[in-house]
This record gives C-alpha cells, sequence and structure tokens, in this order.
C-alpha cells in the first residue's frame, strides 16, 4: 500500500507535468491554432476517431491488468502484461484488415482519414498499457512527462510549418502521429529499466492462477466501459465534421482544451489510485475506502471550483487582450459549459473507479450504455432539429455528464454505504459559492488587465486561504505546511 506521503508526492508531480503540458496547450491553443481552424479541426477528428479505435485494440487489458496485479505472482504479473501486449497486437492486426476491406464496401466522404487514426490509435493503445503497468510500479511521473509533454510540444511545430506553407495538411497528421510513436519508444525504455520480461509467450501458468473466463469476462467489460465513455461523452468531436463543418470542429475543440485545465488533477489522482481502491475493494477495507473518497473528492472539487471560477470571471478580459480575440470568442460559450461539465466531473470522486473495480463492475457498462442512446439522440436534436450549433452539443454533454454521474453516486451509496459528501463539503462548496457571487458582482474596472487580476485574483486568493484556515481539505494544508513550515 501507498503511503500517504508517497501518494501526495505521486499527485503533486503528476499535476505538476500535466499542468506544464496544459500551459503549452493553452499558448497554441490561443495564439497559434485559431489561425487555422479547419485544420485544427481535422486534426482533432482524425485524434477523435483514433480515441474510438484504440479500446478495441487494447480490449479491456490495460484494466485487466491492474485488477488482476495484485492477486497473482511476480513471474504471473509479467506474463499478465505480455499477455496485454498479445492482445495488442492480435486484435489491431484484424482490424486492419477489416479496415481495408470496408475502404471497398464504405462509400464515405472521410473514410480516408481513418487510415490516419489507425495508426495513432495503435500507439496510443501501447502508451496506455505501458501507463497502466508505470502506474503497478508506483512509477507514472516519467511516462507521464513523456504523453503530456511531447504531443503538446509536436502539434504547434507541425501547426505552424503547416501554416507557413512547409508542409501539407495531410504531411502534418503524419508528423503528428509519428510523435506518439517517439512516446512508445521512450515508454518501453523507461518501463523495461524498472520492469523486465522475457521472451516466453507461454500463458499456461498465468491463467493457472487466474481463471480464464474470468479474465476475459472481466476485460471485456472493461472494453465495453472504455467504448461507452467515449460514445458517452466524446461522441461530439466526431459528429460536429459530419453536420457542421471542421471549422465548427475547431472552435470546439478549442473550448474542449481550455476547459480541460480544469480536469488536470482529477485525471492524476484517478491514476494514481486506482491501484489503492483495487486493493481496498479485494480487502473490503471500506471504511478505509469511504475516507479517500470523501477526501480526495474535496480535493478535486476545491482545486477544479477555483479554477472554473477564476475562467469564468476572467475569460473575457483575456481574451480581449489577444490579437486573436475575433477567432477565441466564439469558444468561450462552449469553456463555460464544458468546464462545468468537467467540475460536475470532479465533485464525485473517483466513482467510476469504484464500481469498476468492484464485483459490480457490470452495471458501469450498462449505465453507459444508456448514456450513448441519450447523448446520441440530444447530440442528433440539436444538430439537426435546432440552431443551437456547438453550443447545443455542449449541452448535450453536460446532460449526459450529469445525469451518469449522478446514478454513480446514488449506485455506490446503495452498495456501500459511502458517499463522497460531509459537512466540510457543504461548507466547502458554500465558501466557493459565496466568494465567487461577491467577487461577480464587484463593479468593473475600465482596464482588461486589470479587471482580469482583480477578480479571477481576489476570487482565487480568497478562497484558498478561507479554505486552508478552515482546513477544509487535507492536501492544501499538507502542501502548504510542508512548503512553508518544512514539517
Amino acid at each position: 500500500m501507498m503511503s500517504s506521503n508517497n501518494e501526495q508526492k505521486q499527485v503533486f508531480w503528476f499535476t505538476l507535468i500535466n499542468y506544464l503540458g496544459i500551459v503549452i496547450g493553452i499558448v497554441s491553443t490561443i495564439f497559434i491554432y485559431p489561425n487555422d481552424k479547419e485544420v485544427l479541426g481535422i486534426i482533432r477528428y482524425v485524434d477523435a476517431i483514433a480515441q474510438l479505435m484504440f479500446p478495441i485494440m487494447l480490449f479491456g487489458a490495460g484494466q485487466a491488468l491492474i485488477y488482476f496485479y495484485p492477486s497473482v505472482s511476480e513471474e504471473s504479473q509479467k506474463k499478465l502484461f505480455k499477455y496485454a501486449i498479445v492482445t495488442i497486437l492480435g486484435i489491431s492486426t484484424v482490424l486492419l484488415l477489416l479496415l481495408i476491406l470496408g475502404n471497398y464496401i464504405i462509400s464515405f466522404e472521410n473514410y480516408k482519414y481513418i487510415f490516419y487514426a489507425f495508426p495513432l490509435a495503435f500507439a496510443i493503445a501501447f502508451i496506455e498499457l505501458f501507463k497502466r503497468q508505470a502506474t503497478n510500479l508506483k512509477k507514472l511521473s516519467v511516462p507521464t512527462l513523456f504523453e503530456k509533454i511531447i504531443p503538446k510540444v509536436a502539434l504547434p511545430i507541425i501547426f505552424l510549418l503547416l501554416l507557413s506553407g512547409y508542409l501539407e495538411v495531410m504531411d502534418g497528421l503524419l508528423a503528428f502521429i509519428a510523435s506518439y510513436f517517439i512516446i512508445v519508444a521512450l515508454l518501453m525504455l523507461y518501463v523495461f529499466k524498472h520492469f523486465s520480461i522475457n521472451l516466453d509467450f507461454s500463458f499456461k501458468s498465468l491463467f493457472a492462477q487466474i481463471v480464464k473466463k474470468e479474465y476475459y469476462r472481466y476485460s471485456f467489460y472493461a472494453f465495453l466501459g472504455s467504448f461507452g465513455s467515449f460514445l458517452a461523452f466524446r461522441l461530439d468531436v466526431l459528429m460536429i465534421p459530419e453536420f457542421i463543418t471542421f471549422e465548427a470542429n475547431g472552435t470546439y475543440s478549442i473550448g474542449v482544451v481550455l476547459a480541460s485545465v480544469i480536469a488536470v488533477p482529477a485525471s492524476g489522482i484517478f491514476a494514481i489510485y486506482s491501484p489503492l481502491i483495487s486493493e481496498y475493494l479485494k480487502k473490503n477495507s471500506i471504511v478505509e475506502l469511504g475516507r479517500k473518497y470523501t477526501e480526495n473528492a474535496k480535493l478535486l472539487f476545491f482545486v477544479g471550483a477555483v479554477l472554473y471560477g477564476a475562467i469564468v470571471l476572467g475569460i473575457d478580459s483575456l481574451f480581449q487582450l489577444l490579437p486573436t480575440y475575433d477567432k477565441l470568442v466564439d469558444s468561450i460559450p462552449i469553456i463555460m459549459i464544458l468546464g462545468a461539465n468537467v467540475l460536475f466531473n470532479m465533485s464525485t470522486g473517483f466513482s467510476s473507479e469504484i464500481i469498476s473495480y468492484s464485483k459490480y463492475y457490470r452495471v458501469n457498462i450498462m449505465l453507459l450504455f444508456v448514456l450513448v442512446f441519450i447523448n446520441i439522440c440530444l447530440n442528433l436534436y440539436v444538430l439537426t432539429q435546432t440552431d443551437y450549433g456547438i453550443a447545443g452539443v455542449a449541452w448535450a454533454s453536460l446532460i449526459a455528464m450529469g445525469l451518469f454521474n449522478s446514478i454513480k453516486l446514488y449506485y455506490i451509496y446503495i452498495k456501500f454505504k459511502i458517499l463522497p459528501f460531509d459537512k466540510g463539503y457543504l461548507q466547502l462548496f458554500l465558501i466557493v459559492l459565496l466568494i465567487g457571487i461577491g467577487v461577480y458582482f464587484m463593479p468593473e474596472a475600465e482596464s482588461n488587465i486589470l479587471n482580469l487580476l482583480v477578480k479571477s485574483g481576489v476570487f482565487c486568493v480568497l478562497t484558498v486561504l478561507v479554505v486552508y484556515r478552515l482546513k477544509l481539505v487535507y492536501s492544501l494544508n499538507y502542501w502548504v505546511e510542508k512548503v512553508l513550515y518544512k514539517k
């Protein structure tokens, strides 16, 4: 089990690296990408297809690696990892043959982009697998550095070359894909430095410790979960180009990137605590699980609320300072709506992980596919029957996420009698709300710079100070005291 201090360090470095990538992404998003939103829309479209494909290639092997890892011997842990590699290679081969066959059968204007998405998906599947193994080894910081920084640096460079006429769009896509294969190579070197495997691909001893039928059952449900998550929450990036334009997809993607700033701490905590959640559930340590559930939900809500509040209060003033304001202003409603979506998801803690690593993991799948149906229906409605455009698509995502998280909270309470909320959580919510309302109604400054600094700055500082003084978020006090008082 990870010690509390090690958990805090892992979360800190994971979050720091993620925010470095986000900073690079933000700079690119507000200064570079708006100059050709159609090209951005194409790149995001290809990436979305890859995100749809890679769960098929992985077929739940990444989640199974974490789920079964604590219950097998050291030698079988290596075989478990090798079996995941074989899974990716085998399924990817079959999928490629089907896609080639489909090219002769299906008449689809954008089908050509699928063949750019396939190698990208292949690389992402291996990145996901190596990250899962790094999580088991408690060595997540360096893999996160590779995954979050390299694409964030590569894409703006590629974009600048495209804008300058040195690359064509398709050449740029190939360069973007190549950056992911560089990540795969670096992850292989890093993980194999800490975790050696041999070329023995016999899995008889592995399935002597794990019931093969149970492995396949869990992997299948994990695959459905990953695949369903995309359909429920990321289908919008695929649908917008089909019903509107690639340029609209670029505008929407800018909103997605800027709203994703809020979600960085969540991805760190979810990744780092996954093995711990699995261990608590296997040992039936529900009281300890409930304590971590509440502790981390408060942390995630606090960080998310501070960031979302700063964005809501200062985004227009920030954009008005930029030369790309006219190209960015259409993304503001998307940022607001998707930001609320991200905040709500963070505020419920690691609900999905609790269900996924418990004996009730099938429930996640049922809920997801109900929401897939709702999300598709909502998106089709707003795209074909209204003139809401991409704002309507964002609202559809918010409604879907709200339903999904509310039902999960209810289900976890019914099965485990735990919730991520307590009295301190309510205090935290009221403090953020009252400070946010107070700052919102402050008089507007004549200067955009002053307005940005005063409104966003006052909100952040006041919220952090009050929450720290009341000791409502353990991690905040831990790090402040460690840095300031060397405790």
